[in-house]
């Protein structure tokens, strides 16, 4: 039998590309580049704002129960929360942008407890992302509350009973419907086994619009349908 000639040193560069790109969709994750985090970047150098909200029933069912999470206590778990108000670049983000990231007062504190659902989550968000938007930590969190409030909740998943199914594009287009201004692509749905994950929406530095984001975007769940675990 004739011996395989060994691979060039390009050749296995290109299959390795190809495992790893096979690797990523079957994770349901896209191919292109994933964003680039970049560390200890300037503070207040960024381009536009990601308003993470993530379905708690997803992240209690594969997290916090076993945390003990008091936000996935009954009666406690709403639907979506907010996980975070992220400074992006158009392509990667940055994060951790002082060293010591300087502890949120008590009154930053006050104002984060009304917005995000654990005063550790609150305390992390500020030292990864916070410290990129050139605020105040009080300044942070208000930003954070006012980014919500922008944000209009579907009908349809504002508090379900039951587990539903639904496509991620139809997810968006809800968000869409819900919003004026607001199109798919300016926002990602994410999954994790098979559940939603999140909603993420890309808003302007002023945070007074809504704006496209292609890299983002393509981060949006690549499966067919998901499933949307019920509220409690």
């Amino acid at each position: 039998m004739a011996e395989i000639a060994a691979a060039s040193p390009a050749a296995e560069a290109m299959l390795r590309a190809v495992f790893v790109a096979l690797a990523l969709l079957a994770a349901g994750l896209p191919a292109a580049s994933q964003p680039r985090e970049t560390r200890g970047a300037a503070m207040g150098d960024f381009d536009f704002y990601v308003l993470a909200l993530s379905w708690s029933a997803t992240w209690c069912a594969i997290t916090g129960e076993r945390r003990g999470a008091k936000q996935c206590d009954p009666g406690r778990n709403p639907g979506f929360v907010v996980h975070g108000l992220w400074p992006q670049y158009e392509r990667g983000y940055p994060a951790f942008c002082t060293p010591e990231g300087r502890n949120p007062s008590r009154r930053a504190m006050d104002i984060a407890e009304d917005v995000l659902p654990d005063s550790g989550l609150a305390r992390h968000q500020w030292r990864k992302h916070g410290t990129c938007s050139g605020l105040p930590p009080e300044g942070y969190f208000s930003a954070t509350a006012a980014a919500r409030r922008k944000v209009r909740i579907p009908a349809a998943l504002e508090a379900p009973r039951e587990t539903s199914r639904f496509a991620p594009l139809e997810i968006e287009r809800a968000f869409a419907e819900a919003n004026p201004g607001l199109r798919p692509e300016m926002m990602a749905v994410t999954c994790e086994r098979g559940m939603l994950e999140e909603v993420r929406i890309c808003l302007t530095r002023d945070l007074r619009a809504f704006r496209p984001c292609p890299e983002v975007d393509r981060d949006s769940c690549r499966t067919r349908e998901i499933s949307v675990p019920p509220s409690r």
